[in-house]
């Protein structure tokens, strides 16, 4: 779902080992010991693969060279104007300009939108999606992106106003209560304008789920099912939500796809999220990477505004003309930076596999739940540095097949890092 530009950010994670080894369980079942191969990327996925990365080269350029179009041109400082006559006072003069410029924006991205999300979706078989339900879901997604512009946009437009020299501190913190709210009510008040959200509809398979919750800790828990079929052929699961929204989301395509067993492994990963705070831990991190970025911007906008302010059309930043800067730049050092908001996802990432492993202690079955998300959404096992660096937010599949395999600390009677999170 296109959303505007939200930049990720870094903070680091401590997580503790547990003191006390837990009593050893019974040998795990054959089934269960058995290592999983990695399977190779097949042709179909290596060109995926390659074809993939290119097109990531395409959406991190075509944008950017977008907003420095409407800068040069002095179309932004022409929309401000306009959006001025329509709007009147300053407050409504931001919100026409933040409407108009994402609907111009989201035209002129649509062809390339149309052929990465429909078209090659298609070509490649991941896709279920008719055309109209592409529509439909685009252009509600313009309408939500619309509606949040003009709610938040001026935000640091008036910051600006009132202190050009601390906007970016004093934005930074306003944008802490935004996300929290963002990750509060997208789950029951976004998300469900897109697909159809429903209690699961095995309730034996629902009562071992929550039953796995309650030994992680997790009170109160819901899961969901929600029909993507409609739209893709891969497989997911995730977590959402804060307090009474927090939820865990099973696409209908993974219950379909994969056995009770690797269900549920699949779900401590999920849970693991919840039981060591990584919900948070991404607030803080969104949280510190848009004051990273909102300083780089701060300190570069001035010079290029002073440098072609003319030509621009402004020669004030806070003039919400400069909205394309502020994307441009921040987009700029927001590229510059991501692999380090990377590297934390992909840790946090492996330590939820790792909680999901010590809470079912089933090596196999998380092996092969792994083998089908990378067949069934044509991954590549063993990516390259640069796509891990830039592009990758959890670990290689290839990586954690290879981990389910060889971590099991539970057969030989040591310790387990997450013990004390579990309910006996």
């Amino acid at each position: 779902m296109p959303m505007l530009p939200v930049f990720a950010l870094v903070v680091a994670l401590h997580l503790q080992p547990a003191a006390t080894p837990p009593v050893a369980p019974a040998p795990p079942p054959a089934s269960e010991a058995t290592p999983v191969a990695v399977p190779p990327a097949s042709p179909t996925a290596l060109r995926y693969y390659t074809t993939g990365n290119r097109w990531w080269v395409v959406e991190q350029v075509v944008p950017m060279a977008w907003f420095a179009l409407m800068l040069f041109t002095g179309f932004s400082a022409r929309l401000r104007s306009w959006a001025r006559r329509i709007g009147r006072n300053w407050f409504l003069t931001i919100v026409v300009y933040v409407t108009a410029f994402t609907i111009v924006t989201f035209l002129v991205m649509l062809p390339l939108a149309y052929y990465e999300g429909f078209v090659r979706q298609h070509a490649y078989g991941l896709s279920n999606q008719t055309l109209q339900k592409w529509w439909t879901d685009s252009l509600t997604s313009l309408a939500v992106v619309c509606v949040a512009g003009g709610l938040f946009a001026w935000v640091p437009y008036l910051l600006l106003r009132k202190s050009s020299r601390r906007w970016w501190l004093y934005t930074a913190a306003a944008a802490i209560p935004f996300i929290v709210i963002a990750n509060l009510v997208a789950p029951i008040w976004i998300a469900p304008l897109f697909n159809r959200f429903e209690p699961m509809r095995d309730k034996a398979l629902e009562a071992r789920i929550l039953a796995l919750a309650d030994r992680a800790g997790i009170e109160r828990g819901r899961v969901f099912e929600v029909d993507r079929s409609v739209d893709t052929k891969t497989l997911n699961a995730y977590v959402a939500g804060l307090w009474q929204t927090k939820r865990i989301v099973l696409w209908d395509t993974i219950i379909a796809r994969l056995d009770d067993r690797e269900l549920l492994f699949v779900m401590g990963h999920e849970m693991g999220h919840y039981a060591l705070g990584h919900v948070w831990q991404l607030v803080a991190l969104n949280s510190l990477t848009i004051l990273v970025l909102l300083y780089a911007a701060y300190k570069s906008m001035g010079a290029i505004v002073t440098r072609w302010g003319q030509r621009f059309g402004f020669t004030d930043v806070a003039d919400v003309a400069s909205l394309p800067l502020l994307l441009l730049v921040g987009g700029l050092f927001s590229l510059a930076i991501t692999p380090a908001p990377l590297a934390f996802t992909r840790h946090i990432e492996h330590e939820a596999d790792r909680f999901g492993l010590e809470i079912t202690q089933t090596n196999h079955s998380a092996g092969t739940a792994f083998v089908k998300l990378q067949q069934e959404a044509l991954g590549n096992p063993w990516p390259g540095t640069l796509f891990t660096l830039w592009r990758a937010d959890h670990p290689p599949l290839g990586e954690r097949i290879g981990f389910s395999n060889d971590y099991h600390p539970w057969r030989e009677g040591a310790p387990l890092r997450y013990a004390s999170r579990f309910r006996k």
